[in-house]
């Protein structure tokens, strides 16, 4: 025992756990201090930061896509609607492997592999918190199939979008065009903010050239998410605005009359409000189903579409520049009349060719081989069969100068400013421009060649019922429009530049002129006006598709039909109050007379009808 006390030193023993209950002491003290500090850092300091990070995690903000706005026709008809449909949508920054995500969501559903290709180039496009669309228009199977297995599909949702539908597909394609998909050049262009949350953009048509009024204003919402990133609940929402509804001058059942009436010919069509400028028919056959286009269309309607020989695509009211043959003979007759260059009573001898000076090859009549039109051929004779030798004669007295000045004025060679994307100005040839063009003098030979609206000379249909239209209304010159009113507001057009002045007595001239092409006998028209209780005015007109020697004859039997003639037709009516103006193409037509005329007479016959049980309407 008192061996064992030699080895123990109490006091030591005790000195030694003093110390060290100290040292454990001050060790958890300045840990605690650590921690204090660390925490007071956290919850006091850094409070606000880590807060809004908390609530980015938390707290999803979403662009609410506005509802594009409608386009009706004049009699109240929906002629471009919007539509519910689903769409899968991914957000990539809530995928934790994108590339898996695309393989499981194809091991589900259907994803093409265009799908994928499109997907890939609109991600370029949008931001990795942006909800990107993977695939249109879900079935209703799929939607199922995807909420069964949405617990493993992070980052990818179903979501409710408005698509546009066009409930009539063809019958005015080429007036309102179609939305599709936002490509890579577009999407440089466009805001950002303002098409976030939509995949589509006004492509042609009215949906193009209206696009900032249809498109309306984007909202948006803050929605609190779980860690999957489901949508518990919304916090805040900012409601988008409608894009403005369009309602246009165009009646739905001309517009089908006019349509059917080409009964599978190709040509174009326009019908003019002759007191406000309004369109009232627009039909460029064959058309198209728009529909094809609003969810992407596939490769195979596109190429068939492209590649098809009629061009569906192709809007020939406003881009088809074509000769406009015998249809300007009235209006070169007008300005031949108020400049003096001829009189009414001014005659020529037809033999069925023209002779100039100086010049071996002579310029021949259409019925040259029956010996022309005989003696005493005057403007109103020339008008009504059609006289291409008294318009040569014409054209050499009044001079390219004149005509070209006065036929600006009446619409051809310029645009015409209708609300459309696209037109062309066609051409109404003179000294500057052959010399422009061409870098060449003029001639009086192409004078000759212009006189019955052939050589350089080429009009769209659009301006063709322009310069109609503004024959019938006596020089008074409006803009042709489509949109009549923007959210039930009437549209007030610009102010309209100046009457065209021409002495009354030269108008009533060749109005009846244009009236006796149709209800006189030896009328080019004369076909149209059988049981007709009202009178139309109206000027045939042939245009040379393939040039022909001028000693050969034109025979259609020995071409295909592709080198016809194309037919053409302008005409107004009620020829003693005149409201509605046409100029239409039937292309390989042949024969105004024939082939256009009687489809400028349905649509005249539909206006007649509408407007006598509704005579108010009309005024």
């Amino acid at each position: 025992m008192m061996q064992d006390r030699a080895f123990s030193d109490p006091a030591r023993e005790r000195l030694l756990f003093a110390q060290r209950l100290f040292i454990t002491a001050v060790i958890t003290l300045v840990l605690s201090g650590l921690l204090a500090a660390r925490y007071f850092n956290l919850q006091i300091s850094r409070h606000d930061d880590f807060a809004t990070q908390s609530n980015n995690n938390r707290v999803l903000v979403r662009p609410l896509v506005p509802s594009r706005g409608l386009i009706y026709a004049s009699d109240g008809e929906l002629i471009a609607d919007n539509r519910p449909s689903f769409n899968l949508t991914i957000v990539p920054e809530r995928s934790a492997n994108l590339e898996q995500l695309l393989s499981d969501l194809s091991a589900l559903i259907t994803v093409s592999e265009r799908d994928i290709e499109n997907f890939r180039k609109r991600l370029k496009q949008r931001r990795p918190y942006e909800q990107t669309t993977l695939k249109f228009n879900l079935s209703e199977e799929e939607r199922a199939t995807l909420a069964v297995h949405g617990h493993r599909l992070l980052g990818a949702e179903t979501s409710a979008r408005l698509n546009r539908y066009y409930p009539e597909a063809e019958l005015f394609a080429n007036v309102v065009g179609y939305v599709g998909r936002i490509n890579e050049a577009e999407s440089e262009t466009i805001d950002k903010v303002q098409y976030s949350g939509t995949d589509s953009i006004g492509k042609n048509g009215l949906e193009k050239f209206y696009e900032d009024r249809l498109l309306g204003q984007v909202g948006s919402e803050q929605v609190e998410t779980n860690a999957l990133g489901r949508v518990m609940r919304v916090l805040e929402q900012n409601a988008p605005i409608a894009g403005d509804d369009l309602t246009l001058f165009i009646d739905s059942e001309l517009q089908r009359v006019g349509l059917d009436a080409f009964n599978g010919e190709r040509g174009a069509l326009v019908a003019i409000d002759v007191k406000t400028g309004g369109i009232l028919a627009m039909v460029s056959a064959p058309s198209y189903d728009p529909n094809l286009f609003v969810g992407g269309i596939s490769q195979k309607d596109y190429d068939r579409l492209l590649y098809d020989k009629s061009r569906p695509l192709f809007d020939r009211t406003i881009r088809g520049q074509y000769p406009p043959g015998s249809t300007v003979k009235p209006l070169f007759g007008l300005i031949a009349l108020q400049k003096g260059t001829v009189t009414t009573n001014f005659k020529i001898q037809d033999n069925g060719f023209f002779y100039f000076k100086g010049v071996e090859r002579p310029w021949r009549d259409h019925n040259f081989a029956r010996g022309g039109h005989g003696s005493g051929v005057d403007l109103a004779k020339a008008i009504i069969e059609s006289c291409d030798v008294y318009f040569y004669e014409l054209g050499v007295r009044t001079g390219i100068d004149m005509l070209s000045t006065y036929g600006n004025q009446f619409g051809l060679g310029v645009l015409t400013g209708i609300d459309l994307p696209g037109e062309r100005n066609g051409i109404m040839p003179s000294r500057a421009w052959k010399q422009g063009e061409r870098r060449q003098s003029w001639y009086n030979g192409d004078t000759i060649n212009v006189s019955i609206g052939q050589g350089y000379m080429l009009a769209t249909p659009l301006q063709l019922a322009v310069m109609t239209a503004r024959i019938a209304s006596r020089g008074e010159v409006q803009t042709p429009r489509l949109v009549k009113a923007i959210n039930g507001v009437d549209q007030v057009p610009a102010e309209e530049p100046p009457t065209i002045k021409m002495d009354k007595q030269y108008w009533d001239y060749v109005h009846q002129a244009m009236v006796d092409v149709v209800h006189s006998p030896r009328g080019t028209a004369k076909g149209i006006s059988r049981d007709l209780d009202y009178k139309i005015a109206g000027k045939t007109g042939t245009a040379q598709v393939i040039s022909v020697g001028a000693k050969d004859k034109y025979d259609s039997t020995k071409i295909d039909k592709e080198q016809w003639d194309h037919a053409l037709f302008v005409a107004f009516a009620p020829a003693d109050d005149p409201k509605i103006a046409i100029g239409l193409i039937v292309e390989n037509g042949e024969h105004g007379s024939s082939s256009a005329a009687p489809i400028a007479r349905a649509v005249f016959d539909a206006y007649m009808d509408s407007n006598a049980a509704s005579p108010s309407e009309s005024e």
